[in-house]
């Protein structure tokens, strides 16, 4: 993570050897922003999504040029703003059966929790049928395999794909296993005449309109799995360290609590929520995915700079996150960033959370709904205090994780008012 931040020192593009890889790259928001959306026709998918294919098939986040068009135009439906209304009503109910089930002063892994809760969420919005029960089961038992492996899976040489180690056993196993029970549970929902309200229903219904074409079974499968991965790591990340950011800051937390408390707001609609959404984006910037791909399917000036056809582009979120000429005190923790005129933020091209242009993730408002519900569902119920002594420290992944992330429920009826001119507790970066 230091190195991907150090490399802005060393100018706009940066020629970088990993063993047999090189790639190029790049540190200038201007820059990536040409790669993404002024000249995305002239880039296709990088190394790090084409490794990811004996996962993905042909979904989404691995395919590129017309064919990613119009997949696009068939999966869009099924993350139109009234779906997701509907959806956020999965999401509310999942989230109060989780903070429920806390009890004061036992201490809560919030880590842990938020990726058993993002799983729930995305196996409950995909499936709703009891048809999908052992799909929803597989869901459980193999995604936490398959993100422990997918970032290693991305950087490492092809050849060691073949070497029989202990990660590489459990990614393609588990990877097979949730292919092959999706399978059966698109055909079991293409036998039964049932009408169902979720995910997988409006993958299987969705035609062009001009055409009437539809995916097949294998496409509608691969869709399928990459939007239960967008909706997990991501969202379960983000609302990890937010909890952990706004923990370590009282008068936040009182902002945050002030707000939810509004019983006449309606967390499914994030945007009458702002100041939980600016927390969200506030842990999005701050925690950010490291890195990301291109290939260039010609030769490319970019700058002064000739990059040459087939060479790797690459570029870090958490890099531009975290660049002060972007974002003033670019490692505080600042919700206020987000609020009225987005002061302090300096230009809109440098936040790309969700990425920009024909790849932009397809399921945001999805994620974004999912976030603001938990925080605003939790905070209303808790107040989440760090345990004493233990150090949250960042880890290098697809998104960078906390280290372990234990925390102590205290009941709202009880809790006592955050006292704004406490300083806050020490955090490891």
């Amino acid at each position: 993570m230091e190195f991907l931040e150090s490399l802005r020192a060393c100018g706009p593009v940066v020629r970088v050897r990993a063993g047999s890889w090189t790639m190029y790259v790049l540190t200038d928001s201007e820059l990536v922003h040409r790669v993404l959306v002024e000249d995305s026709r002239q880039f296709g998918r990088g190394r790090v999504f084409q490794r990811l294919r004996p996962l993905f098939g042909d979904g989404l986040v691995i395919t590129d040029g017309a064919f990613h068009r119009k997949q696009r135009r068939l999966v869009q439906p099924a993350f139109h703003h009234a779906r997701i209304s509907g959806y956020a009503q999965v999401m509310r109910e999942r989230a109060e059966t989780m903070a429920d089930a806390w009890r004061e002063g036992e201490t809560v892994w919030i880590d842990r929790e938020m990726r058993q809760h993002a799983l729930t969420v995305v196996a409950d919005t995909m499936f709703s049928s009891s048809l999908a029960r052992p799909a929803i089961a597989e869901v459980h038992r193999s995604l936490p395999t398959i993100l422990e492996g997918m970032f290693l899976r991305a950087i490492a040489p092809n050849w060691l794909d073949k070497v029989p180690y202990s990660v590489n056993r459990r990614f393609d196993t588990a990877a097979a296993r949730l292919r092959n029970v999706i399978d059966q549970v698109i055909t079991a929902y293409g036998d039964d005449s049932t009408v169902r309200d979720d995910l997988l229903s409006a993958l299987l219904a969705s035609k062009l309109p001009d055409t009437g074409e539809a995916m097949s079974a294998d496409q509608v499968r691969d869709e399928a799995i990459a939007v239960m991965f967008a909706g997990t790591e991501t969202t379960a990340t983000t609302m990890a360290w937010a909890f952990h950011e706004i923990s370590l800051r009282p008068e936040a937390e009182a902002k945050l609590y002030a707000e939810a408390g509004d019983s006449e707001l309606d967390p499914a609609d994030s945007t009458s929520m702002p100041y939980t959404r600016a927390v969200i984006e506030e842990a999005l910037r701050l925690h950010s995915p490291l890195l990301f791909t291109r290939r260039a399917l010609s030769r490319v000036q970019l700058g002064r700079y000739s990059i040459p056809p087939g060479a790797e582009v690459a570029y870090s979120p958490y890099a531009l996150h975290r660049d002060p000429a972007l974002f003033p005190d670019p490692t505080a923790f600042r919700p206020e960033r987000w609020l009225g005129p987005r002061t302090g933020l300096l230009s809109d091209r440098g936040f790309i959370p969700f990425s920009v242009g024909p790849h932009k993730c397809i399921g945001d408002a999805f994620a974004m709904t999912e976030a603001v519900i938990t925080l605003a569902t939790v905070v209303r119920k808790w107040q989440l205090t760090p345990v004493a002594g233990h150090t949250v420290r960042q880890r290098a992944a697809g998104m960078p994780q906390p280290n372990t992330l234990p925390m102590t429920p205290l009941a709202r009826q009880r809790a006592r008012t955050p006292d704004p001119t406490a300083p806050p507790s020490a955090t490891g970066r």
